[in-house]
């Protein structure tokens, strides 16, 4: 049974690989967990079949295949729940053997024990048999969203004897499905061992198919692999017109601010400064943009000064490295500290 996943870079065309593998004459389930990802593949999906959508093909939200795949046909009869609430449980000493562990008051499902409570009533046998049924091939879009308990609901998934077609960057982490106390809170702290988590399961790594972006050029990559750590070749030569540059002439620096054409990319807060003014991790998933300012946190600018990067704490130099790489023309470097101050003397 052939069960891949390819490990990606920014811009490499994950989305087409997926589309590239659907026909009409194999029952495929795809998934993949934001509303951004789950719209641009119902529009590719559209595009590809001509504005007719196959029956043979089910495109669905990760939570919605938990609630109403997974949960409603084998649990809905015994265990009454409404829908799915996206917090946590507050009630820090309930034991897992409580329903109220897994069910708010008002018959919510906590999205981040869903997938553990379908665990515990020992469903996973069945839901394997139900994907068995209904597909010939399971996809899964962006496959490093999903984490926490989830992670181990797909493990035990797994070993569902149909195919499998996994794809995703695993330095674009910037999501989580759920998080839940110290539930795999070191899953993406080692690419080789979040690897092994495959493998073990009888997947084929790809590590090759996808490392060269259609949308960074040659300089851009260049930078991220230099800095970052971070393997990425671009399908551009140097003769794109595209650059990292450091700014810091305070002329300069207005001018990019001012231009509403280039978005500035901020660690966090950034809609204070107004609409063309994104947080690093929020613009994942967006291919619009062709320059852009990266505003660099005191942190990272510190970093960046000493040239230590690749030093950044994992979850802020996937950020950095989703901020940089949506980027087709230039990446503007800027201290944030100074980008705020010009814009607080605007008002």
């Amino acid at each position: 049974m052939d069960k891949r996943i390819i490990f990606a870079v920014a811009g490499a065309g994950k989305t087409t690989t997926i589309i590239n593998e659907l026909s009409e004459d194999k029952r495929v389930l795809i998934l993949t967990y934001t509303v951004a990802n789950y719209s641009n593949l119902k529009s590719k999906i559209l595009e590809k079949f001509n504005h007719h959508w196959p029956e043979n093909i089910c495109l669905m939200r990760y939570f919605s295949f938990l609630f109403s795949f997974c949960y409603k046909p084998l649990l809905a009869d015994k265990i009454k729940a409404k829908g799915i609430i996206y917090e946590p449980n507050e009630n820090q000493y309930v034991k897992s053997d409580k329903q109220r562990y897994y069910i708010s008051r008002n018959r919510y499902f906590y999205s981040n024990r869903l997938a553990y409570f379908l665990e515990k009533t020992d469903s996973c046998r069945e839901i394997q048999e139900r994907l068995t049924k209904y597909f010939d091939k399971l996809m899964i879009d962006e496959i490093q969203d999903i984490s926490g308990r989830d992670f181990n609901f797909l493990d035990k998934l797994m070993t569902t004897p149909i195919e499998m077609l996994f794809v995703g960057d695993f330095h674009q982490h910037t999501y989580d499905t759920s998080r839940d106390g110290n539930v795999n809170t070191s899953l993406f702290k080692s690419y080789d061992l979040y690897k092994e988590r495959f493998l073990k399961n009888g997947f084929i790594c790809d590590e090759y198919s996808l490392v060269k972006s259609w949308r960074c050029g040659a300089e851009s990559c260049e930078f991220i692999r230099e800095n970052l750590g971070i393997y990425i070749e671009s399908n551009y030569g140097k003769d794109l017109d595209a650059a990292v540059m450091r700014v810091d002439n305070t002329a300069e620096i207005e001018e990019i601010l001012k231009n509403d054409d280039i978005i500035k990319l901020h660690y966090q807060k950034a809609s204070q400064y107004g609409s063309t003014h994104k947080n690093w991790g929020e613009v994942k998933g967006e291919d619009s943009y062709y320059d852009i300012c990266v505003l660099l946190n005191q942190t990272t600018e510190k970093k960046y000064q000493n040239n230590k990067l690749d030093e950044l704490a994992p979850a802020t130099k996937s950020k950095l490295y989703v901020a940089i790489t949506r980027a087709r023309g230039n990446v503007y470097l800027v201290d944030e500290k100074v980008a705020i101050k010009l814009l607080e003397n605007r008002w």
